[in-house]
């Protein structure tokens, strides 16, 4: 059965993907401008308060994935922080100018990660060439990645993400996001990828659906049986 990980924008966003039975929560602040890094006080209390794994989306600022050295040190302290905390996982990503993988930041945050997992978010979708920046994400070691195959929804960019997942083979995690729901997942699983990445919100809810969490899982559990 492939995994569901919940983008939880929100306290009680983790709270209901926990209590729905989801496998995994990113942790993230500011959906409305693809997410940033939650605060101190917000990690802390959903890893007190769930009990699935959690990783944490470190992003300082909206805007571009071009970061400066300071913002660079910035996200170091965050990754520490969440490894204090007794986080999975975090997600990052950090491109150079001309748009391919900043390659010495990206080893710099993964080393501070050290047991941590890395997931590689949807910085990806912005590189110039996807499939050459996939090389360096495996070169690296990078664990998985998020991305909707460079279109702005998962369900638009279904070809690329077929070609990414087979690009990646076992070296590393395909995971497409980006506007997947329950009424459209069932098409997606048949890229058959092994995890699936969804904020789960319904239109004019504020917080991750219960419900619509569950109607996903059900679909899941379909296609294993």
């Amino acid at each position: 059965m492939p995994l569901l990980e919940i983008c939880a924008g929100s306290v009680e966003s983790a709270l209901n993907a926990n209590a729905a039975k989801v496998d995994r929560i990113e942790l993230c602040a500011e959906l409305s401008v693809g997410g940033l890094t939650p605060s101190k006080g917000m990690i802390h209390l959903v890893k007190e308060m769930v009990g699935i794994p959690v990783y944490v989306l470190i992003r300082p600022r909206s805007g571009d994935f071009c970061y400066s050295l300071l913002e660079l040190e910035q996200m170091k302290e965050d990754v520490a922080f969440c490894s204090k905390m007794g986080c999975e996982g975090v997600v990052i990503g950090a491109l150079t100018p001309d748009r391919k993988i900043h390659e010495r930041m990206t080893y710099e945050l993964m080393q501070e990660a050290g047991y941590m997992d890395v997931t590689f978010h949807k910085a990806f979708d912005e590189t110039v060439n996807p499939f050459e920046a996939l090389d360096t994400l495996r070169e690296l070691g990078i664990q998985r990645v998020l991305t909707s195959g460079g279109a702005a929804t998962a369900l638009a960019g279904y070809d690329r993400l077929g070609e990414l997942i087979e690009e990646a083979d076992d070296d590393l995690i395909i995971m497409p996001g980006g506007g997947i729901r329950s009424e459209n997942i069932k098409h997606l699983l048949s890229l058959e990828a092994q995890e699936y990445h969804s904020a789960a919100l319904l239109p004019g809810q504020k917080h991750t659906s219960k419900e619509e969490v569950k109607a996903m899982l059900d679909c899941l559990r379909q296609l294993s049986v």
